[in-house]
């Protein structure tokens, strides 16, 4: 389970940093960037069950998010499909985290980030490889941009009923390969992903 151990290193305000969205056919990558209270004002329930989004179920997710957003300082950041498009999926993963630093109150002492690389951000870096299952404040993150990105799609699913979105969140999973073949693709598609540039390259040629 994820504690403070990370955290303990630095002093100052310390922000865990997540992405969800990757590698989905459909939809935005979504970072969040968490500061939480290492006092009082945490509450107990998040030092017990905060854990890596992708372990956790939607219903405890939801939980957990209405707690960590009464409690702590949140920036959610976003790169839109055209972004991805235009940039590749990796940068704009950056681009989100950038954002979501941008949107706290001011820019934290110490950034954690999932994964191996420094996304740019605009103070001290360590990245955390599987920091989700490590770090707190990491899991925090990751569960609010997994929610949120998980509501986007849910809404955006109303709109197009033929993929199953609230269900699989745009990744290419057979209902959404399904609705696919059946409609093809959407302008909320990421045309720069193989699946989706074969679709298009096939509506050109025929």
């Amino acid at each position: 389970m994820p504690d403070f151990t990370i955290e303990d290193q630095y002093r100052g305000r310390i922000a865990g940093i997540d992405e969800v969205g990757r590698g989905p056919l459909a939809g935005p990558v979504v970072a969040a960037a968490v500061i939480l209270p290492r006092d009082d004002r945490l509450p107990s329930m998040l030092l017990a069950e905060l854990n890596d989004s992708k372990k956790l179920s939607a219903k405890k997710r939801d939980r957990l998010f209405d707690v960590i957003m009464s409690c702590a300082e949140v920036g959610i950041g976003a790169a839109s499909v055209r972004e991805i498009d235009q940039i590749n999926i990796l940068q704009a993963t950056y681009v989100a985290m950038r954002r979501a630093v941008d949107r706290l109150a001011r820019v934290p002492d110490q950034a954690l980030v999932d994964g191996n690389r420094d996304p740019g951000l605009p103070c001290a870096v360590q990245t955390v490889v599987k920091g989700d299952s490590k770090s707190l404040s990491i899991a925090a993150a990751s569960i609010v941009a997994k929610v949120v990105r998980d509501r986007a799609m849910a809404r955006l699913a109303v709109r197009y009923p033929f993929f199953d979105w609230e269900g699989n969140a745009g990744y290419g999973v057979k209902k959404h390969m399904a609705g696919l073949g059946e409609v093809g693709p959407t302008p909320h598609h990421r045309k720069s992903f193989k699946p989706i540039a074969e679709l298009f390259a096939a509506m050109i040629q025929s």
